[in-house]
């Protein structure tokens, strides 16, 4: 019988030691450059359910890419799962060998078939990470996003986009995925989408969300503006879980703004609301909630809601439905 470092079935992981390799190469017929991976595991345990991490675009040259987003994925590893991180091609690290490729610069479509690329591919992975071999539990998959990478979970998770080359809708559903966590992501498009960057990223307005059947938990910063792309204000982040059918679950955030406190990455410059706090949160939340879904009937996602949601100093609210 597999195990994976958990105390009892309804908790976190007690927290392990973390094995981080990168990258991992992945050669794919087609793509530009090869697709590069970092993996990130406990030292401990079996069974272990994998977590794809979709970067986010960014002004950083490296955090998007597949060595960003550290106190996330360093933290999900410590608690029990397998961190896959993809470096997407609108990473700015391979800005000056992409540039001119098909697809450019939002490769939509090539970001979500990363992460199918990689699920099809994780015997290799398996075999290549030191100590992973015969440790990955492959039924259980999740997903999380964060902005950008938010609009690529949304598509893998069932929702519909519409190509802007052929008019066509296509779909890029990746039923291997169990549940996803979008953090901060792109909302609806249409007359909503009327700020100075929708132009360059009418694919960002594309989206439909009411084919995403898949159980997702969209966490929205209050104080995230987008102001760029909509004069909707923060609700236009919430839009994933307005517009989608259920099983979804909102948490928003207090006084977050995109960056959620600081997720991609230590003490990066960019963030405009660090907070080591309300990322620590995050990252027990979001760990909780995948937990739940990978497990179902474990009281892992309840105990955390309550314990950061109620009380004198909550971090946000939930709704659910």
């Amino acid at each position: 019988m597999s195990t994976s470092p958990t105390t009892h079935a309804g908790a976190l992981a007690t927290p392990a030691p973390v094995l981080s390799f990168s990258p991992v190469v992945l050669p794919v017929p087609g793509r530009p450059v090869d697709l590069q991976v970092r993996v990130s595991v406990p030292a401990t345990g079996t069974g272990l359910p994998v977590l794809l991490l979709s970067h986010g675009h960014g002004p950083s040259n490296n955090l998007s890419s597949l060595n960003g987003y550290a106190p996330l994925a360093n933290f999900w590893a410590a608690h029990g799962f397998v961190v896959v991180q993809p470096t997407h091609l609108t990473s700015r690290t391979l800005t000056h060998l992409v540039a001119g490729a098909p697809g450019a610069p939002d490769f939509w479509r090539s970001r979500a078939e990363d992460m199918t690329h990689i699920l099809d591919r994780l015997d290799i992975i398996e075999r290549t990470v030191p100590q992973l071999a015969g440790r990955i539990d492959p039924a259980k998959v999740a997903l999380v996003g964060h902005s950008l990478g938010g609009f690529t979970a949304a598509l893998l998770l069932g929702a519909g986009i519409n190509d802007p080359d052929t008019g066509n809708v296509v779909h890029l559903v990746e039923p291997r995925i169990k549940a996803g966590v979008l953090l901060a992501a792109p909302g609806r498009g249409g007359h909503a989408l009327n700020g100075p960057m929708a132009e360059q990223w009418p694919i960002i307005g594309a989206v439909d969300f009411s084919t995403m059947t898949a159980p997702a938990l969209v966490v929205a910063g209050d104080k995230d503006d987008p102001r760029h792309f909509t004069d909707m204000g923060p609700d236009w982040h919430a839009d994933p879980y307005t517009l989608a059918p259920g099983p979804k679950t909102l948490f928003t955030m207090f006084d977050a703004e995109h960056g959620l406190g600081g997720i991609a990455g230590y003490d990066a410059a960019e963030t405009t609301d660090e907070n080591p706090e309300r990322v620590a949160a995050l990252a027990r939340l979001t760990a909780a909630y995948l937990h739940t879904q990978l497990h179902p009937g474990a009281p892992t996602w309840q105990a955390e809601c309550e314990a950061l949601t109620t009380g004198p100093h909550p971090i946000g609210r939930v709704q659910s439905k």
